[in-house]
């Protein structure tokens, strides 16, 4: 194996020395397996689409859409539930 050297800002290591039993190099090595595998897979899907720019474009703005219409209308009950005004 190799050695890597990583920086992190000072409030996430101080968070991690509190995690005595965590071995972060094990968390690290998952971590960019993990993301290797995704990106493999984003490219493999990605050689067989017929999307074009545009078309996903689209696509996330309807779903922007729709997300947005069930957490309005969620949180627009949740309030009601709870009687704060809208």
């Amino acid at each position: 194996m190799v050695n890597m050297t990583i920086a992190v800002p000072a409030e996430l290591k101080e968070r991690m020395d509190c995690e005595e039993t965590v071995n972060w190099s094990a968390v690290a090595r998952e971590s960019f397996e993990q993301r290797l595998h995704d990106l493999a897979f984003l490219r493999e899907f990605s050689k067989k689409s017929t999307m074009t720019e545009d078309d996903a474009v689209q696509l996330g703005k309807r779903v922007n859409k729709r997300v947005s219409a069930k957490y309005r209308k969620l949180y627009g009950a949740y309030r009601k539930a709870s009687g704060k005004p809208q």
